[in-house]
């Protein structure tokens, strides 16, 4: 184990902290001096650690149990959720686990494993889940992976289509400091929430939107968030736009055609940097299918007046005009084209590649996006090549469950779903992420074996066969960094592991010492030899750049290292060379331009995502009559990440009634007779949540708007949609793709009714502990 300094330092998603210890363990987190505006979220870290819902042992699922102590497989997962668990001594657990993956591979193979995780579990490079897991499944000899991720999978697969690679979307965009010096007019579609700039995957030592959105505002630049939420941009002197949900692309094509039939498009542009501008043109005006999709059009679909579409579309043609596109805005029905649109609507402004002009995608979306930050590529812990080529789109694991063997379209390819017969899971919680809950805990009953690490019994270990155990970000060392910010730092273990919990990689050491892989997993060394290993590889390659990183034992001793270069003004805006040099820096498009027609993409036949961006009316939005009149956001938390640390202090003093808050427009309650504070149902078709009603004007009225993260509690039953008794919008959701290209999420296309809520309120079960059993 590492030596703790005097002053030790953890570092988190959602920032940098000193820690002050008290007999030997954490008392509290104090942000690091340098970070202007730190977030509150590390308040609930520490009494997480002693919380009722802690894992301290091993657990196996009682009736799995039994089955393999009577040689029997056990195929019937209907128990998943809400039967006992026996807790076992960790030799038997893992002697049971890795029987359990032999007995998988010998009968089906690797490729009926599927190894799920999400990266942000911890912000370390070593105890990084999602990596230990893959490594760990690839030396027993691969599994079956998910590509994209549930933040932006839409707009993954469109952008490269548009402009040749992901920049702009996740890497290279025009910096936070050339838009805040350079940008007169700034269009943010989907808004810059504060909220969800609070956190950053690796780690954070700056949060950096505020001060940005200051000296816009200093410089008096004209800022403009369209969103059905006021507050998704915060501050002062921002003008507020607000839109229909899921209707953004309606009001771009509304703006392009402004911008072509007052001759305010920029033609020299688009001969020279693109192709496809007939197709759209055609579309645009109507002349491809007799309906313009002028402003008075567009006004109607998105609820914008056509005076001010028409004022604004004038208005970006004159000034230097940035557009912002939020993730949010892509996890929709037909999520690819409001993406695809904005970069259409850029090139028809003309301004791609100058200073404060063009496009970009995410910024707020995540802390990092647009800070400027030094070429140091820091290495993470291998993950090994995986043997099976198989994968799924990582939005339809309740597909491959229920449907194995069954087709399906994806990016230009027919494929099949994988038959899995086991999941083994380490870092995130899909019984959050995912959409349809009830929908997935049907799938979750399909393979013959769920394994899990967590620190908590939250809905995901609930759901599971085995499970182990793990440290929390507090309990163990590790070093940070992050490709999105400009610092190393330490993170060292501050408490010491609860119960019997061991960390990810010891875990996984011991299942692979079983499966006769020990020395491919760990490759000799120890946690601390990897350690400082990942750190030698960084300090070299930061050498290379041209940057001194101090010795392992210093950095250690120092905590945090803040890396000054480069300056701001250094790094290019996004396109910067191929607007120069369009034929000697062609984009990796087929064409080496932008495409604003895609003969690759029409050449699929999809109808609901064609050769150029179009309008294509959601299969849920306020433009539909129907049982369902309101429009439910499930935006991101403002108390949390995603679910993490929902049974922590911060997050649930944010609760009323122990419930997850839903806000509401005054006009909206008052219809059905809700008074502020009341708890409501929230219904649809797919299930039903109950919720504490927050009244705000800040809403579009038939919006509302119910954060992600409050952990699954279903009432007990055998209702195939029970009640969710703590207001997770995901039983609500639909589990769908966004369109056959990219199969990515669709939540934000979701409509619910709301009613008071009658009877005694049942208790909120979800951060209580399982039943435990003797064997």
């Amino acid at each position: 184990m590492l030596r703790r300094p005097a002053n030790p330092t953890v570092a988190t998603h959602w920032g940098t902290y000193h820690a002050e210890m008290a007999g030997g363990r954490v008392a509290a987190l104090r942000p690091i001096a340098q970070d202007p505006d730190p977030s509150p979220i590390a308040d609930g870290m520490i009494d997480a650690l002693d919380a009722p819902a802690r894992i301290l042992r091993p657990a196996v699922r009682a009736s799995f149990l039994a089955a393999r102590q009577a040689g029997r497989v056990a195929t019937d997962g209907a128990g998943r959720g809400h039967e006992p668990f026996v807790e076992l001594p960790w030799d038997e657990a893992l002697d049971l686990a890795a029987a359990e993956i032999a007995r998988i591979r010998a009968a089906h193979g690797n490729g009926a494993i599927y190894g799920g995780s999400y990266g942000w579990a911890s912000a370390g490079r070593f105890h990084h889940a999602q990596s230990q897991i893959h490594r760990f499944l690839n030396s027993v000899g691969g599994y079956v992976k998910s590509v994209q991720n549930y933040s932006y999978a839409a707009a993954d697969t469109i952008v490269p289509h548009v402009i040749g690679d992901k920049r702009g979307l996740v890497s290279d965009h025009t910096s936070w400091p050339r838009i805040a010096e350079a940008t007169e007019t700034l269009v943010m579609f989907g808004g810059v929430p504060w909220k969800n700039a609070q956190v950053s995957s690796g780690g954070i030592s700056r949060h950096i939107l505020r001060e940005n959105l200051d000296r816009l505002r200093e410089r008096g630049a004209r800022m403009i968030s369209v969103s059905p939420i006021r507050d998704d941009t915060e501050g002062d002197g921002v003008e507020w736009l607000p839109i229909r949900p899921g209707t953004d692309t309606a009001l771009m094509l509304g703006l392009a055609h402004v911008l072509l039939a007052e001759g305010l498009a920029d033609r020299g542009f688009l001969a020279s940097h693109t192709v496809g501008l007939p197709q759209l043109e055609a579309y645009v005006t109507g002349a491809a299918d007799g309906q313009p999709k002028d402003p008075d059009w567009a006004a109607a679909i998105t609820g914008i007046a056509a005076g001010t579409i028409r004022d604004l579309a004038r208005h970006l043609a004159r000034s230097r005009s940035f557009l912002m596109v939020a993730w949010s805005l892509q996890r929709a029905d037909s999520g690819e084209q409001p993406y695809w649109m904005a970069i259409a609507l850029a090139a028809l402004l003309g301004q791609i590649g100058l200073p404060g002009g063009g496009f970009g995608f995410g910024y707020a979306s995540v802390n990092g996006i647009g800070n400027p930050v030094p070429a140091l590529g820091f290495p993470s812990l291998p993950q090994l090549d995986s043997p099976v080529a198989d994968y799924i789109p990582v939005a339809r694991i309740a597909d491959a469950l229920l449907h194995p063997g069954e087709g399906y379209q994806f990016n230009g390819m027919s494929r099949l779903y994988p038959d899995l017969r086991m999941v083994y899971w380490a870092g995130g919680n899909p019984f959050h992420h995912h959409q349809d809950l009830n929908r997935l805990r049907r799938a979750w009953q399909r393979p013959e074996a769920v394994i899990v690490h967590d620190s908590w019994w939250n809905p995901l270990a609930r759901h599971a066969d085995i499970v182990f155990p793990v440290t929390t970000a507090l309990e163990r060392d590790d070093i940070a960094t992050s490709s999105r910010d400009r610092f190393v730092a330490a993170s060292h273990r501050v408490a010491d592991p609860a119960g019997e919990a061991r960390d990810d990689y010891a875990v996984f050491a011991g299942l692979a010492a079983r499966l006769e892989a020990g020395a491919t997993f760990t490759e000799g060394r120890s946690a601390e030899d990897w350690i400082r290993h990942l750190y030698g590889i960084g300090r070299q390659r930061a050498a290379a750049n041209g940057i001194d990183l101090p010795d392992f034992e210093a950095m250690w001793d120092q905590g945090l290292v803040l890396l000054d270069a480069p300056e701001p003004q250094a790094q290019p805006d996004l396109l910067e060379a191929f607007r120069a040099d369009p034929a000697g820096a062609p984009l990796r498009t087929p064409s080496g331009r932008i495409e604003l027609y895609s003969e690759t993409i029409a050449g699929f036949g999809y109808a609901d995502c064609p050769g150029h961006p179009a309008w294509l009316p959601p299969r849920e939005w306020l433009g539909v009559a129907g049982d369902y009149p309101l429009h439910l956001i499930s935006n991101q938390p403002r108390t949390r990440l995603h679910s993490q640390y929902d049974l922590g202090s911060h997050s649930r003093a944010a609760k009323r009634h122990g419930r997850e808050v839903m806000r509401m427009h005054p006009a909206d309650a008052a219809a059905r007779g809700i008074a502020d504070g009341a708890v409501v149902r929230v219904f649809n078709a797919r299930g039903a949540c109950l919720a504490a009603v927050e009244l705000s004007d800040d809403l579009l009225p038939g919006v509302l708007q119910l954060s992600t993260g409050a952990w699954y509690d279903p009432a007990e039953g055998d209702d195939p949609q029970p009640l969710d008794r703590h207001g997770n919008p995901n039983v609500l959701t639909a589990d769908r793709g966004t369109s056959q290209l990219a199969q990515g999420p669709a939540a934000q296309s979701c409509l619910v009714q709301v009613e008071p809520f009658a009877g005694p309120l049942p208790p909120v079960r979800a951060f209580d502990p399982p039943r435990f059993v003797a064997r």
